[in-house]
């Protein structure tokens, strides 16, 4: 089909990750259990300690899937920061971004890459799982692809809501449900996916930036060029485990809206604190 991409393309899946090593180790057999094995994995780690290094470590011990660890030294949250030198890490032409903390969907990667289009961005979704079963899920679990099942979930604690239904996975009726929803494609850190390319035009993730609001900034500065989103939040999605999150601050928050206010009434289109600086400075 024109502008689309077959699922013999590489893609790479990139992740940040802060000392959650069980979190982290759900995550990647999370995509251990993944229906296409032609991506890489990059695990941004903003400056998490030796556990982290060892779970990673195991895991490749017992897969051949290529992965990364990209780590800096911890100086507080620097997300933005580890994503932009992971997308320099890279090595494929298509990049699909998720969390440490969200196991995808067995489709997750091949949906991603099917459903790229030239020119666009695509806004996956996401189910938040309550602490108790966060902490139920097992390795056992995963690989038996049981865990984005909304039979299982229910089965096993979580309450019924019409939010389950992103996790269906069903290739005619999430599209079905992917046209008719009324939210607005958006940058969502959990589940987006562009190509590595049009990331660069916009110079990456504005390194300024701290909790709140990074990712949609970032996506709105590729809806300023001229980049349209596309809804995969039915067809794209993974659950979303449960933890504090001790790094949020309303100072911080209130300096992310000032710079996406910026780059919405300005149109602003590459951010001036992103990856070319940073290679200037190396």
């Amino acid at each position: 089909m024109p502008g689309h991409i077959t699922i013999d393309m590489k893609a790479s899946v990139i992740f940040t990750t802060y000392n959650h090593p069980q979190w982290l180790k759900k995550v990647l057999w999370g995509f251990a259990a993944q229906s296409t094995r032609d991506f890489e994995i990059i695990v941004a780690d903003d400056g998490s300690d030796s556990e982290t290094k060892d779970v990673i470590a195991d895991f490749s011990k017992e897969n051949n899937i290529p992965l990364k660890h990209i780590w800096h030294e911890d100086t507080g949250y620097q997300k933005c920061q580890i994503l932009n030198k992971a997308i320099l890490a890279s090595e494929s032409d298509y990049l699909i971004f998720t969390d440490g903390d969200c196991i995808p969907n067995p489709d997750f990667v091949k949906n991603h890459i099917n459903l790229s289009e030239r020119n666009k961005f695509l806004s996956g979704g996401y189910f938040k799982l309550p602490m108790s079963v966060s902490k139920k899920i097992t390795i056992h679990d995963i690989l038996n692809k049981n865990v984005t099942k909304p039979s299982w979930l229910l089965r096993n604690g979580v309450p019924f809501t019409f939010r389950l239904s992103k996790l269906y996975s069903h290739p005619l009726l999430s599209a079905i449900l992917d046209i008719l929803t009324t939210t607005r494609a958006t940058w969502n850190g959990h589940s987006a996916s562009t190509w590595k390319n049009l990331i660069l035009k916009t110079n990456g993730f504005d390194e300024r930036m701290k909790y709140g609001g990074q990712d949609r900034e970032f996506g709105e500065r590729l809806v300023n060029m001229g980049i349209k989103g596309k809804q995969v939040r039915y067809r794209c999605s993974c659950v979303h485990l449960d933890h504090a999150r001790n790094y949020a601050n309303p100072e911080g928050k209130k300096f992310n809206r000032k710079i996406r206010e910026e780059t919405y009434k300005n149109k602003i289109t590459r951010t001036k604190h992103g990856i070319a600086e940073r290679l200037d400075e190396d």
